[in-house]
């Protein structure tokens, strides 16, 4: 997977995440981030990092996000290995 097809996929996780009154309010406590941050960071690789780190927490979250945003769960996990770069082969 390339970087924007996981960018695409964390935009519409974070969709979800911020549709979820209770997920959401975990997440903002979790990270400190305030509701506004949501919308100003959605185009930060880091942050859209983090919002699929949160996600994949918990199982449940992680199925009922996939469903929403129809892609299967396995998409989330590969999605933030290539935000965090783990798309680039390393030799070391």
């Amino acid at each position: 997977m390339k970087q924007e097809p996981a960018q695409t996929i964390a935009i519409s996780a974070l969709g979800w995440l911020a549709s979820q009154d209770t997920v959401c309010e975990a997440f903002l406590h979790t990270t400190g981030a305030d509701a506004g941050q949501l919308r100003s960071a959605a185009c930060d690789p880091g942050f859209l990092a983090a919002v699929l780190d949160f996600i994949l927490q918990q199982d449940e979250w992680v199925l009922d996000c996939a469903d929403s945003i129809s892609q299967p769960p396995e998409q989330l996990v590969t999605a933030r290995a290539v935000l965090g770069g783990g798309d680039q082969m390393h030799w070391t």
